[in-house]
């Protein structure tokens, strides 16, 4: 398999200063929750396995409406889906949310974004579309044994571990490199189940080649939009060379090391980027892919990074030879 497969690596240092920074941040979520007595959180980590049915629901926010927990303790927090456990689906993978070890050391499945977890079938709350619940069974949750997640569309259902309360989108767009593989987090559209993402924005961003080339300027994605710790963040966006006005970068390809920008309305262009150069084109799975002067756009799994973990902008991907074709980054 060739390079633009590998893991992306972190120096130690800034592993450390990330397990303090995330370590901090979960111990403040944790305090807040025990001052609010009886009320929970929506950051509450999973303890224990469910008693009962979870409910899901719909719920009007910026991104458009979006699925939320439909009743009981954490009822309105907001619900993700992570694009690299379609993995899971395509090769049986293990989920890319799950007990592995990862640079924070705590649990991605039950702490970091603790997985929708029920017991019985799912109920359709308002707004939601009954045949697109299910379950997937999962023996990976720390302490739980076999469990049932929620999924919606067949794609898992999690909470935010920086989502207090409800109606917070920390989540949202958050390109993660804790995961593995490296995943967008979406909020869920219930309509048909696809990635919540609202207006996409296309900016320009300065960043080494490589990490240590020289400085370039390249158009770039704005990610990460209501993310505390690293928010509004920029990563460089590419094309593929066989691309022309559709996308090559399907499977895998887009599931894993290539995801696609995606859009819920026609993108905005940021200051140096070319309005009239932005259009969409709708994917073979229904979602809308933004394109650059008829190109469909990308992210590169090894660009993505989170200013508390250590990381830096780079710009890793350009000129890749893969075998679904060359990337390259824009010049605006």
């Amino acid at each position: 398999m060739p390079s633009p497969f590998r893991p992306i690596a972190r120096p130690v240092a800034g592993l450390a200063i990330a397990a303090l920074v995330l370590g901090f941040a979960v111990a403040a979520l944790r305090s807040t929750s025990v001052a609010h007595a009886a009320t929970s959180s929506c950051a509450d980590p999973i303890t224990t396995a469910p008693s009962g049915p979870a409910t899901v629901s719909a719920t009007s926010t910026k991104y458009g409406n979006v699925l939320v927990v439909g009743s009981g303790a954490y009822s309105g927090c907001s619900l993700y889906l992570l694009t690299s456990d379609q993995l899971h689906a395509i090769n049986g993978a293990d989920f890319a949310c799950s007990d592995g070890a990862n640079p924070i050391g705590a649990a991605c499945d039950t702490i970091l974004w603790p997985a929708l977890l029920t017991d019985g079938a799912p109920i359709a709350g308002p707004g939601v579309n009954p045949t697109l619940l299910g379950t997937v069974t999962r023996n990976d949750l720390p302490g739980l044994g076999t469990v049932q997640q929620v999924t919606y569309n067949g794609m898992p259902l999690y909470r935010f571990f920086l989502d207090e309360d409800p109606g917070e989108t920390e989540g949202a767009n958050l390109f993660d490199p804790v995961t593995a593989p490296t995943g967008t987090w979406y909020l869920v559209d219930p309509s048909r189940g696809q990635p919540a993402t609202g207006t996409a924005e296309i900016d320009v961003e300065t960043a080494p080649l490589g990490g240590s080339g020289p400085e370039t300027t390249v158009v770039a994605a704005r990610m990460n939009n209501d993310f505390s710790l690293f928010p509004n963040a920029t990563f460089p966006v590419y094309t593929l060379t066989p691309d022309s006005k559709k996308s090559e970068c399907q499977g895998a390809c887009a599931a894993f090391v290539w995801p696609p920008v995606l859009t819920s309305g026609r993108p905005s262009a940021g200051p140096g980027v070319d309005q009239h150069a932005l259009g969409i084109i709708v994917r073979p799975d229904g979602t809308h892919q933004v394109t650059y002067n008829g190109a469909p756009l990308y992210l590169f799994n090894r660009d993505a990074y989170i200013s508390v973990l250590g990381g830096t902008a780079s710009i890793n991907g350009a000129g890749l030879s893969t075998p679904f074709g060359v990337f390259n980054t824009i010049t605006p």
